[in-house]
């Protein structure tokens, strides 16, 4: 793996850990594709460090099992700043 490589999936792990941050976020920041971010930590992590790997892959299933709250989140936001803009 190349140097610059190594350096930025260390960077994205330690920003994910830092902030929790999910890998649409981690990837808007370091300015990748998300398919990178999650190639990053999924496959070329472990391979670097496997304690770190363990804790964004907790971090990385935890953000799953909430994707579907926050989704509806922004649905329900969406909709209720609809109807108080439609109310004025």
């Amino acid at each position: 793996m190349q140097d610059y490589i190594q350096k930025r999936v260390i960077e994205i792990c330690e920003y994910i850990l830092e902030s929790h941050a999910t890998v649409r976020r981690a990837a808007q920041v370091f300015q990748v594709s998300k398919s990178t971010v999650h190639k990053d930590m999924t496959e070329r992590l472990p391979s670097l460090n496997k304690q770190l790997a363990r804790d964004i892959k907790a971090i990385l299933e935890y953000n799953k099992a909430e994707r579907h709250l926050r989704g509806g989140e922004a649905t329900r936001r969406k909709y209720k700043d609809l109807h108080e803009q439609l109310a004025q």
